[in-house]
Formats: structure tokens, C-alpha cells, sequence
């Protein structure tokens, strides 16, 4: 969601967005923007509840991932239409990882939601993505911040919003103020606790106790915010937006509106002019 602030930023001071290249969630938020929908999706994510969110993950019964996907990438799709990558407006790749073949997938051509759906791919969250006979994965497990595939368009500028910055002290996100919450039945409270149970697996005072679940996000964060260094130092933007990889965890959708307000004050504190 901060990537939404970064390009409210952009654009509100003069930039015009000509290229664009991202994995997971930079692959889904930039995939829209190059279709043209991005006010459609972020009116939608801004008025989607936490209930309905978890009403969009299709349980996988499978031992590849918790969740197969298919209802948010056809909610999208109803959002955003059913379009093809060499129809958009924008140049966009979007970054997989074939992880048999060990190498990243740059995707920049056929069905849009194909190549968002084949990038997003968290590993244990979501299942593997068939695409065209070959099953791919989260791009950040090769290269969270991918530069390369717009070295060959031509723009001026090239700016890179790293999701994998160093943590941070939550009460210190840039003056980001926190929505006062909405009273909610008591009902809907205590479905909202039991939710809140599900997604995080209650942990010891010393932090000791953390479900497998747990390690395996701190360990992928982890590892993708080294990669992400490296991938920075080898291609190097002209400027990097670093949002701390703490600021939001994965489901917390319900907080797109302040995540939002935080891209666009980091996009603002970066020293474009």
C-alpha cells in the first residue's frame, strides 16, 4: 500500500510514470497503476474490512500453501478487467522466481492477471502459479527490489521503493497518525479477536514461543531485505525509498489508508524536487 503513496507523491509534483517493474505486492500495486485502475483499487482496499479479507483467502488443502488465490485475483479482475501486458499504457514487468531453475522470470507480456498472480506467490501463504508449464513463486525470493528489466526504456529517472527497509520502532512511522478505530458490534469484536488469533499465534513474553509460521516470515523478511542490498548496490537506482519491512504485516489490509499516507511522506522526505 505505500507504493500508492509513492505515486500519489510522483505524480501530484510534475513526475509522469513511464516504466515500471516489481514483484509481489510492487507487482500487483504497479500492474494496476500501468492499467489505468489504480483509483478504482484504492477506493476498494480503503473499504475493505478485515472480515473481508480473510473472506478472499481460498483455503489450498494442499501441502504447496495455505491459500490458493483464485478469489482475489478474480475479485481484481472483476475491479480492473481482464487485460493483456502489451496492451497497457506503461511498460511493466513483472518479476517471478522459478525456483527449479534457481532464476528470476521477468513476465511482460499475456494476461495481466497471470504474471500479478505468478509474482505474489509468498511461499507457505500462497501456492505455487502454473505459468505456461512452469511453476513460479514470489519474485522477492530472488529480487525484492527489481531494477534491471527497466534499464531498456527510456526515462529519465529511475526510482526504486524498497519494502525491505530496516525496522523501526512502530510509534516512530514518520508522524503517521493511527485512524481512532470504528465502534463495532460486539459480535463483530469478538469475530475481529478471533481473526486476530488466527493471524498471529500468540507468543511468549520473551518472543521465544513463535509458531513455524511466524519464523518462516521473519526468515523470508529476513533474507529479502539482505538480497534487496545487495540488488541496490549491484543496480543502482537514482534514488531509493526505503519503507521499514516492519511497518505492516501481511494481512493487515485494514491499514491501507495509513500506509498509504506513509508512502507519500517517505516519497516526500526522499529530496526529489
Amino acid at each position: 500500500m505505500a507504493h500508492i503513496g509513492v505515486i500519489h507523491w510522483l505524480e501530484e509534483n510534475g513526475y509522469e510514470i513511464k516504466s515500471i517493474s516489481g514483484c509481489s505486492m510492487g507487482a500487483l500495486i504497479g500492474g494496476i497503476y500501468a492499467a489505468g485502475k489504480m483509483d478504482i483499487y484504492e477506493r476498494w482496499v480503503l473499504s475493505i474490512s478485515r472480515l473481508e479479507i480473510i473472506a478472499l483467502l481460498d483455503l489450498s488443502w494442499g501441502k504447496s500453501g495455505l491459500v490458493k488465490g483464485d478469489k482475489i485475483i478474480n475479485t481484481l479482475v472483476d475491479l480492473v478487467g481482464d487485460q493483456k501486458i502489451e496492451d497497457l499504457p506503461v511498460n511493466f514487468t513483472a518479476v517471478a522466481a522459478d525456483i527449479k531453475a534457481e532464476k528470476e522470470v521477468w513476465i511482460n507480456s499475456g494476461r495481466l492477471f497471470d504474471a500479478i498472480r505468478a509474482s505474489i506467490s509468498l511461499p507457505l501463504f500462497f501456492t505455487p502459479f502454473d505459468y505456461n508449464g512452469t511453476l513460479l513463486i514470489d519474485g522477492g525470493v530472488l529480487n525484492p527490489v527489481p531494477i534491471a528489466p527497466t534499464f531498456g526504456d527510456n526515462t529519465d529517472l529511475t526510482i526504486a521503493v524498497n519494502l525491505g527497509g530496516p525496522s523501526i520502532e512502530i510509534d516512530d512511522q514518520a508522524g503517521i497518525q493511527k485512524n481512532p478505530p470504528v465502534q463495532d458490534s460486539l459480535i463483530k469484536q469478538n469475530i475481529n479477536r478471533f481473526i486476530k488469533r488466527l493471524q498471529h499465534t500468540v507468543k511468549s513474553a520473551d518472543r521465544k514461543d513463535w509458531g513455524a509460521y511466524d519464523v518462516a516470515i521473519q526468515a523470508f523478511e529476513a533474507m529479502q531485505s539482505t538480497i534487496a542490498r545487495q540488488k541496490l548496490a549491484a543496480y543502482p537506482p537514482d534514488l531509493t525509498i526505503e519503507i521499514a519491512r516492519n511497518s505492516c504485516k501481511t494481512l493487515e489490509f485494514d491499514r491501507a489508508e495509513e500506509m498509504i499516507e506513509l508512502g507519500y511522506t517517505k516519497a516526500k522526505q526522499a529530496g526529489l524536487t
